[in-house]
């Protein structure tokens, strides 16, 4: 079972748009050196939504290469297109993923029991485990704790990264599910704590630009080491709200920039983030010691 923290990795892209390998494989050095432990690769933070196929399958197989079996590479390979959600998964698992993780389909709204059939699917036609991914704010579709559950009983369904940003929802899906898939928090701001409630870890934003303090964090929650992970977690915590200002991955692309890690490159229509929020978000870094 992955435990801890878990980055959420941006795509590293040139003022033109175009993909910046060399920051790519230093960005993923950085994190193997700093203690993540794994990497969520073409997610949301990663910009999944406008990098082609090939872009796609790439950075996956470019991440996997690099990591080189140092720590787990979690393919995003989600889609509100069934059949495409399958083909990325396929895709992950040829060319060596340790595990995908599949939002929940976005924009057509599917029912309850489409999402369980969707999911379902994909876990049958892909052996490689699997973990779901619940983040309603911007899919436009919630799935249930009862659903979760349901999923829960399918033997390459390993986890679920809730992202809700709700403690109690958080509290009912360890209550139903714990016992047999991992919980995740998706949700920087509220991760600790759901990992003192049970959650094994934190896919996170926030790791991007803080690898080594979220990793800390992770790691002293996880063995229940409460007053020391508050207190870690209290100097990040201007980060966690700051690095939403925008729509994410805008701030955290930013701050990457800002702390020199890579160019200034994101791709329509995100576009760079909003001058009234780079006062804030550098004092949100300073704050933080970084």
């Amino acid at each position: 079972m992955i435990q801890g923290s878990i980055v959420a990795i941006v795509t590293p892209m040139l003022p033109d748009g175009a993909i910046d390998w060399p920051a790519f494989d230093k960005l993923l050095e950085w994190h193997v050196s700093s203690g993540t432990s794994a990497v969520v690769v073409v997610g949301t933070t990663g910009e999944s939504p406008t990098v082609t196929v090939e872009e796609h399958c790439a950075l996956i197989e470019r991440s996997i290469k690099t990591i080189n079996g140092r720590i787990p590479v979690i393919a995003g390979t989600g889609s509100n297109s069934t059949a495409e959600a399958i083909y990325y998964t396929k895709a992950a698992q040829e060319v060596g993923a340790d595990a995908c993780l599949l939002v929940t389909p976005y924009y057509n709204k599917p029912s309850q029991e489409g999402l369980y059939q969707h999911f379902k699917k994909v876990a049958e036609e892909v052996d490689i485990p699997q973990i779901l991914y619940n983040v309603p704010g911007r899919t436009g579709v919630d799935l249930l704790p009862e659903t979760v559950s349901r999923l829960a009983d399918i033997d390459n369904i390993v986890g679920i990264k809730e992202a809700t940003g709700d403690l109690d929802r958080g509290q009912q899906v360890i209550n139903l599910c714990a016992n047999r898939i991992a919980i995740y928090s998706g949700d920087d701001a509220t991760a600790l704590d759901l990992i003192l409630a049970g959650a094994k870890g934190n896919i996170s934003v926030t790791a991007n630009v803080a690898p080594a303090q979220m990793a800390e964090v992770c790691r002293l929650a996880l063995a229940g080491e409460k007053e020391k992970a508050s207190l870690l977690n209290a100097r990040l915590a201007g980060l966690h709200h700051a690095l939403f200002l925008e729509s994410n991955p805008v701030p955290v692309k930013w701050a990457l920039h800002e702390l020199g890690w890579i160019e200034n490159g994101i791709r329509l229509p995100l576009v760079p983030l909003n001058k009234a929020y780079h006062i804030p978000l550098r004092e949100a870094i300073r704050h933080a010691g970084l």
